[in-house]
C-alpha cells in the first residue's frame, strides 16, 4: 500500500496500472464515463451488435455515478458513486472489450474480480455519501449519448484530483474482502 496518494492521469494504460496495490489511495485526473444501469444495458447491446465498444469507450474508465444538474456555480450538484455490484453481470464482457477501470462504491462479484485480474483492470472505490464534495472534483461533465436515460446518460467528467481507492488490482487483490481479514488477524494478535 502506498504512503502518500498515487496520481493517476486518466485515460490509463492497463500497464500504469500494475503497480498499484488494493488499499492504495489515488487521486484521478482526466475524463471517466459514467455509466449506471440502463447505460451499460445499451452500451453492452451496441458492443454484441458491433465488436466494438461504442462512443469511444476504448481504453477509458467507467465511473457509476449520475451526475446531477450544476448548482452553485459548479458543474454537476452532486457526483457520488453508485453500489458498483448493480454492474457486476456487465462487467466482465466490458473489460474484455477494453474498458480498463471502474470507478464505484461496494463489494464486487468473484467473476469481477477474476475479470481484473486477466485482463489487468482495475477496479477503484470513492467513498459514498460524499457527492456534494466529490462534485467539486469535476472540472467538466459533456453528454455523450443516451440523453433521454436523464441522469443515467453517459457523460464525459473530466476529473481533477478526484479521490479514490483502489479496491480490486490487477494481480486479484481485493480490498473488500481482504481488509476485514487483516483487522481480525490483528485483534487476535492484540
Amino acid at each position: 500500500m502506498a504512503d502518500a496518494p498515487v496520481h493517476l492521469h486518466l485515460p490509463v494504460s492497463r500497464d500504469a496500472l500494475t503497480g498499484l496495490r488494493a488499499g492504495d489511495a489515488v487521486l484521478l485526473s482526466g475524463p471517466v464515463y459514467t455509466a449506471r444501469d440502463a447505460t451499460h444495458e445499451r452500451i453492452v447491446s451496441e458492443l454484441r451488435d458491433t465488436g466494438e465498444l461504442p462512443h469511444g469507450l476504448a481504453g477509458q474508465t467507467l465511473f457509476y455515478a449520475g451526475p446531477t444538474p450544476p448548482a452553485a456555480g459548479l458543474v454537476a450538484g452532486a457526483v457520488g458513486p453508485t453500489t458498483a455490484a448493480r454492474m457486476d453481470a456487465w462487467t466482465p464482457e466490458l473489460l474484455n472489450a477494453g474498458i480498463v477501470a471502474m470507478i464505484g462504491k461496494g463489494v464486487r462479484a468473484e467473476e469481477v474480480r477474476a475479470a481484473c485480474q486477466d485482463t489487468g483492470s482495475v477496479y477503484f472505490a470513492a467513498v459514498g455519501g460524499a457527492a456534494a464534495l466529490l462534485a467539486t472534483k469535476v472540472t467538466a461533465a459533456v453528454p455523450v449519448a443516451y440523453n433521454e436515460l436523464g441522469t443515467e446518460a453517459l457523460v464525459r467528467l473530466t476529473l481533477d484530483e478526484f479521490p479514490a481507492f483502489v479496491a480490486i488490482d490487477v494481480h486479484g487483490a481485493d480490498l473488500y474482502r481482504e481488509a476485514p481479514l487483516a483487522w481480525r488477524e490483528e485483534g487476535e494478535r492484540s
